[in-house]
């Protein structure tokens, strides 16, 4: 990562930043100018400096002196937040007012807990440049990455990188990462076929915005597609609206449907949050819940319990999710390598409620 400068506001291309370096200022020597000069992995340096195992005295001294001589500084993180003498994940995680991501950390934490592991959480708000910043302050500061990784050039950057990861979400990607894949085709198929056997034909789908500016795989959306097809359902365009990842973002998303197809008769949401404010915005319209529209989610949060009615949704094992996530973390740190790691699925279940 750049040393802290003075940074261009103007978004380049994908919505980067360029970094300023003022000329009046010596950058700081990072570890991977010490890797380059001892002719080892920055890893390697990592654990030389925080006094880790798995290296021999002369390399870990030879290093140290290179380091001093150098003038290379670990960072006040590295140096005194965390532990030195026991292994550290870096969880990254989207958003952090999202509940989803919360139940995650939960599995992460008790899974960490029982290893007697360290955890360090990173919030990047699905951010292009936090994305990429956050892979580089992990270098110095864990020994393992966890992450749930939105761009793909940022996962493309971790799976190059000279530190184990283990990708939240592997989802309609390639699998240049281990990690644990989500079976979002099962789910999704559970919901829809669900509402047709319920008699509904004319079903929406409020997606998230993020997708429309992204390379990422939109996975649910082209399901939805799938089946609707399959099942010799023609989609109307203006059926599929996107919405801010958020109540209000669900709530606006369902106003703009109504305003313009007021006759459909199922929403099918992208996650949670999103059907949860496109219910409370329609009956706050006056439609009834589920007798004039039904509502089906996706994640399975605990919150959609408490509206009225309670959410129908596709459940996501979430603390499982982030406990799969540590397992593997384990075999990579013990030597396994990346290729011999067995993939991991989550299997979204139907769990349903008073809102279809």
């Amino acid at each position: 990562m750049p040393p802290p400068a003075v940074r261009d506001i103007t978004k380049g291309r994908r919505g980067g930043y360029s970094p300023i370096v003022p000329t009046n200022r010596k950058p700081r020597v990072t570890i991977d100018h010490v890797a380059r000069a001892t002719g080892v992995s920055r890893q390697t340096v990592s654990r030389a400096i925080n006094n880790k195992t798995e290296i021999d005295p002369e390399t870990r001294q030879r290093i140290l002196d290179a380091a001093r001589a150098m003038g290379y500084r670990p960072s006040r993180f590295a140096r005194g937040l965390v532990r030195q003498d026991v292994i550290t994940i870096g969880l990254v995680i989207a958003d952090v007012l999202n509940p989803f991501f919360p139940e995650v950390t939960a599995g992460v934490l008790q899974a960490a807990e029982r290893r007697g592991w360290q955890v360090v959480v990173y919030n990047t708000g699905s951010e292009y440049r936090k994305e990429l910043e956050v892979i580089d302050m992990l270098f110095d500061q864990v020994d393992v990455g966890v992450a749930f990784l939105f761009h793909n050039d940022a996962i493309a950057k971790a799976a190059g990188a000279n530190l184990p990861f283990i990708l939240l979400d592997t989802g309609g990607r390639a699998p240049a990462l281990p990690g644990v894949r989500i079976d979002f085709e099962s789910g999704t198929r559970q919901g829809l076929e669900y509402l047709i056997s319920r008699g509904h034909r004319r079903i929406a789908m409020l997606d998230d915005e993020m997708y429309l500016s992204s390379e990422a795989p939109n996975t649910r959306r082209e399901l939805y597609l799938k089946v609707m097809d399959e099942r010799g359902i023609t989609v109307d365009a203006g059926w599929i609206q996107p919405a801010h990842n958020s109540v209000e973002g669900g709530a606006a998303a369902m106003e703009r449907l109504l305003a313009a197809h007021r006759d459909v008769t199922a929403v099918f949401a992208y996650n949670d949050m999103i059907a949860i404010g496109a219910q409370l915005r329609a009956r706050k319209l006056g439609l009834r819940v589920p007798e004039d529209c039904a509502f089906l989610g996706f994640d399975g949060l605990s919150v959609g319990e408490l509206v009225e009615p309670p959410l129908t949704t596709l459940h996501i094992d979430k603390r499982r999710l982030g406990e799969v996530a540590v397992e593997q973390a384990a075999l990579l740190l013990g030597g396994t390598d990346e290729g011999e790691i067995p993939e991991a699925v989550i299997e979204p279940q139907l769990i349903v409620r008073a809102s279809t």
